[in-house]
């Protein structure tokens, strides 16, 4: 079993792991990995692995492991990372523009902000953050970072917030959001290699073996659903042609036609699973 992401649910695979097989943990944030080993250490069958998910077919071959019979991708950010300020994720509080979830790479939002071209922060405003004032989110940037660099959460997102109606806001919620999810997703490389991920993990799969992945925004969501349709084999070839050139394959069958979305009581209990969706695909 590989599970990459989502420290919180490690106890409950290894415990059902414990008699038989082994639980591969990946994680990009080393602190997630600590906390990971600390909740896991009566158990004897974990391996804990820093890295990106990105990367699941190297980390399996390194530990000489050609299929595996499940895995969990948790996507997004956590919520240590949110709560803790001074990794920069939040608007809520003020720290250094960071947000990397793996501390080892050198890109970081500070970068991202005070760095790139206006029109490159407005792409990924944009693109990332589907925020429809992305032009003049990235204008502002780039006039006030002409005084003095963009260093701290709650500047940018002062910057934001002027930048944006304020009717506008009242109905949309705060902000900085759609902007901060974007730079986020920017420095984390987030969305580009999914779709390569997920078909990547559903080679590994044994027969009969599961992928199961929580998303937690639209895009992630997209890509994930559009990797699973590719999986099953749909022909990708041009309209009209007289026979098929794709060559797709049929590898597995989605088993949510449509995703699995958290109940009443568990937004209850945890109210940020609110926009979590769960898509299960099964490798023939």
């Amino acid at each position: 079993m590989v599970q990459c992401g989502g420290a919180g649910h490690s106890y409950h695979i290894a415990k059902r792991l414990s008699e038989k097989g082994l639980l591969i943990g990946i994680d990009r944030d080393t602190d997630a990995i600590e906390v990971a080993k600390e909740r896991l250490k009566e158990f004897k069958n974990v391996c804990f692995v820093h890295d990106n998910h990105d990367n699941i077919k190297e980390v399996v071959k390194n530990l000489n492991i050609n299929k595996v019979d499940g895995i969990l991708l948790d996507l997004g950010v956590s919520s240590y990372q949110i709560d803790e300020k001074s990794r920069g994720f939040t608007y809520m509080q003020d720290g250094p523009l960071d947000m990397r979830m793996d501390k080892t790479q050198e890109l970081t939002a500070e970068y991202v902000v005070n760095n790139y071209k206006e029109e490159e922060l407005a792409r990924v405003i944009y693109e990332y953050g589907e925020e429809k004032f992305s032009r003049k989110i990235a204008k502002n940037i780039c006039k006030y970072r002409e005084k003095e660099k963009i260093l701290t959460t709650s500047k940018l997102a002062e910057i934001i917030e002027k930048s944006i109606p304020v009717s506008y806001n009242q109905k949309q919620g705060h902000p900085a959001k759609r902007t901060f999810q974007a730079i986020r997703i920017e420095v984390n490389n987030e969305i580009k290699p999914l779709y390569s991920t997920v078909m990547d993990s559903i080679e590994l799969l044994n027969s009969k073996g599961r992928i199961c992945i929580i998303t937690f925004h639209s895009l992630e969501d997209r890509a994930v659903k559009q990797a699973y349709i590719q999986a099953t084999g749909r022909c990708t070839c041009p309209p009209g042609l007289p026979y098929c050139v794709c060559g797709k394959k049929n590898m597995g069958k989605i088993i949510t036609k449509k995703p699995i979305l958290p109940n009443d009581e568990e937004i209850r209990v945890n109210s940020r699973s609110k926009s979590a969706k769960l898509r299960v695909f099964e490798k023939l």
